[in-house]
């Protein structure tokens, strides 16, 4: 969509350098420079990869990466016009040449197409959201927060599942809802200091206290969680979790093996803890319950549930084949969407626009690994998100929190909240 003078958004320059994310891992960070504005973007890293994710950087890491940009990219893009998104992320195909970016990488592709996008929203004095999807473009996600956890983003006797999140329901507006998160998040931490245990407030990669105590009791003490808040606060929260269940399967003895609570579950006994999890807790969001190659068990938990979203995330990791694959049999009913796993902004698009046509929940998400970049809380707006997964605290999962805060103002009376099937 096009607000001014095309040729305000002529790129000029193309940069990298690179800097750290919060686990304190080298990341890429790319500058794009047009004739009228500047746009930067920053590569998160997931702690666990789906098989079917884009390789992240070339075989020598972000040094090759630079040498990737200054030497394959820039010299294409040069003159190019940032606003041709379409156009941008066709030529990073062609210049990497493969299926999978192993070439230049995808956090390569991810950060130049995003610093592009932010580049011409710069060069027009626009938001990124509104650059992208029009001046129309007035919804805000709900935010979805982890508070407890273990699995991958933890250390020593936490739980085995991964995520413990909260979910607010029915706010009248996004900063209602991310307050919401703050106090549940603040209500498990008090909850884990009377627990009697040897809690010291520690907590794992995304912000989220990671205790020691087993699965169920996990549970328990979020539940507890949710309904004071929803009480006292007036919006009701909910449980969700993210099982990351490809990180509990043992591929030779075909089981999911939950090492801290001392029990392995086959094929059949997994669905029926989860559908047991989901019942006696009133989880309303279950994300990868099992692992990234089994669609059946996906179809078959998602026809017996009600009133849950049964997310994807290894299963399809932002892929549209994959996807279509997944709406074919009726593999779950909502999508993780993150950009990195499949390199551009027009690809994660087009998974979005398949998810949204058969009815699935796109869910906009950060990674384990992050930056204090914020574009995902833009990205969750312009591509109509219902759902935001961006953590809690600490800055760099609060700044895009902070940033659709910043948005909803931005939005003033046109701003509303997305309607959730829940």
């Amino acid at each position: 969509m096009r607000y001014g003078n095309a040729l305000s958004t002529v790129i000029e320059d193309i940069t990298a350098r690179k800097i750290f994310n919060s686990r304190g891992e080298e990341t890429l960070e790319v500058d794009v420079t047009t004739t009228a504005g500047f746009g930067r973007a920053a590569a998160p890293s997931g702690a666990s990869r789906g098989k079917a994710e884009v390789v992240p950087y070339p075989e020598d890491g972000v040094s090759q990466a630079i040498r990737k940009v200054e030497e394959l990219i820039a010299p294409e893009l040069i003159g190019v016009n940032a606003e041709e998104q379409e156009q941008i992320d066709f030529l990073l195909h062609e210049i990497d040449g493969t299926k999978d970016f192993r070439n230049i990488g995808g956090n390569t592709a991810y950060s130049v197409s995003l610093a592009t996008a932010d580049a011409a929203s710069s060069s027009y004095g626009i938001p990124l959201f509104q650059q992208l999807a029009g001046y129309l473009a007035s919804e805000l996600p709900y935010p979805l927060g982890n508070v407890l956890g273990g699995g991958s983003h933890a250390h020593g006797k936490t739980p085995d599942i991964q995520e413990f999140l909260v979910l607010p329901l029915k706010a009248t507006s996004f900063s209602e809802a991310a307050k919401a998160n703050v106090l549940v998040h603040r209500k498990v931490g008090s909850l884990l200091k009377k627990s009697g245990g040897a809690f010291t407030g520690g907590r794992g990669d995304e912000g989220a206290w990671a205790p020691s105590m087993k699965n169920e009791d996990a549970f328990e003490i979020m539940v507890k969680a949710c309904e004071e808040v929803s009480e006292g606060f007036g919006v009701k929260c909910g449980v969700g979790v993210d099982m990351a269940a490809s990180t509990l399967w043992n591929s030779k003895e075909k089981c999911y093996v939950y090492a801290r609570d001392g029990i392995e579950r086959n094929v059949g006994e997994q669905v029926d803890f989860v559908l047991r999890l989901i019942k006696d807790y009133n989880l309303v969001y279950v994300e990868d319950p099992f692992h990234e190659e089994d669609f059946e068990s996906f179809s078959e938990l998602t026809k017996r549930v009600k009133k849950c979203l049964i997310c994807g995330d290894d299963l399809f990791v932002t892929n549209k084949q994959l996807l279509a694959q997944g709406v074919r049999v009726g593999a779950a009913n909502a999508v993780i969407i993150k950009t990195n796993q499949v390199g551009t902004l027009s690809d994660s698009w087009e998974a979005t626009r398949i998810a949204r046509k058969a009815q699935y929940v796109p869910v906009m998400s950060h990674r384990s690994g992050e930056t204090t970049d914020v574009h995902i809380a833009h990205l969750a707006v312009a591509f109509q998100c219902p759902v935001i997964k961006a953590g809690v605290i600490p800055g760099d999962r609060a700044a895009k929190i902070n940033e659709l805060i910043r948005v909803e103002e931005a939005l003033g009376d046109r701003a509303k909240m997305s309607v959730l099937p829940l």
